[in-house]
């Protein structure tokens, strides 16, 4: 009698898994909702155990070619290289003494970026965690950055008539 009569779920998949061997045999013993597929749609991961070792990390949401993918690497990355272009003016205008406006385009700058993740389904590099994480993050430091900029002494731009009794230890003309 053959083996198929006898267990006719068992020895039909037996054979497949002598061929894979005896190291992927182990492997294969548990398949999870926590083991997320590869290309082909197959689990990677088949047991519940963590691997010793990250092989790779997940892309960001957002996180593929901005340009096609004929085009030359500058081209494909474009989100990001504008707006560390704005952040390496604002940085240069800081150097050269201009410093109202040196950190006022460097916040102007992330908020570009905030903008520019919000707007844009791929972004290249600019993207480096989830869509909402980067808006959030971008936009509060940029918004931080241009408000501290607009309050710069001598003579701010913007004045908050609180602060001044909230800071009260301050150094006053």
């Amino acid at each position: 009698m053959p083996a198929e009569a006898k267990h006719p779920e068992g020895a039909a998949k037996q054979p497949e898994r002598e061929a894979k061997g005896p190291e992927r045999q182990a492997e294969e013993t548990v398949r999870d909702a926590i083991s997320a597929p590869d290309a082909e749609g197959r689990p990677r991961r088949t047991t519940r155990r963590f691997p010793l070792f990250t092989k790779d990390t997940a892309r960001p949401e957002g996180g593929g070619r901005a340009a096609p993918g004929d085009a030359p690497a500058p081209a494909r990355q474009w989100p990001i290289l504008a707006v560390l272009g704005l952040v390496g003016l604002g940085l240069l205008l800081t150097a050269l003494d201009v410093f109202r406006y040196g950190t006022l385009l460097i916040g102007i700058a992330l908020v570009v970026g905030a903008a520019l993740r919000w707007i844009l389904p791929d972004v290249g590099m600019l993207a480096v965690r989830s869509r909402f994480t980067d808006i959030v993050t971008y936009g509060v430091l940029g918004l931080a950055i241009v408000l501290l900029a607009l309050m710069v002494q001598p003579h701010p731009l913007l004045q908050i008539p609180f602060l001044k009794d909230t800071l009260h230890f301050t150094v006053s003309s």
